[in-house]
């Protein structure tokens, strides 16, 4: 494949996402990181710093492009040229919902095709929310973001007190 595209909200980003961009990376030339505007959400990070911790997070990583975007997913992929979307999944919960998200965007562009990828073990437990909720406890997030997120975390913590 040539491109394809993994969305998300990334806020923020987790050696989850760094493991399953790692595994797209072999499977496209191009991998586009899409970081969505969620309105539904209120996201810690705005979408510049997600944006801006996505690229310092895979910069070792062979042909990633970080993207913002908000709208419709199958819409922007049409723009990015993309054969496919690769989204991920840690349980039974996540293919049902995967599944469903996989019909509307085949739907709404019949040539796009959806690539679920099952979490490693060391990783399908970390979610953007568990590593915000163990730094806010004062745990150790090393072995669930990378270090760029820590520091960023920090700077969040001293600037809103």
């Amino acid at each position: 494949m040539k491109t394809v595209v993994f969305p998300g909200s990334f806020d923020p980003v987790t050696n989850g996402h760094l493991e399953l961009l790692s595994r797209a990376s072999r499977l496209a030339e191009r991998v586009v990181v899409a970081v969505a505007v969620n309105t539904s959400k209120k996201p810690l990070f705005s979408l510049e710093e997600r944006c801006a911790l996505l690229e310092e997070a895979t910069a070792d990583i062979a042909g990633i492009e970080v993207i913002p975007f908000s709208g419709l997913l199958a819409d922007f992929a049409i723009k990015q040229q993309a054969q496919a979307l690769i989204r991920g999944i840690r349980g039974a919960t996540d293919a049902d919902y995967e599944l469903q998200l996989a019909q509307v965007n085949r739907t709404l562009n019949p040539l796009l095709e959806t690539i679920l990828l099952p979490a490693s073990g060391n990783t399908g437990f970390i979610s953007s929310t568990v590593v915000k909720e163990v730094f806010k406890h004062h745990g150790d997030i090393d072995s669930f973001a990378p270090p760029c997120v820590k520091k960023a975390l920090f700077t969040k913590q001293v600037n809103n007190c």
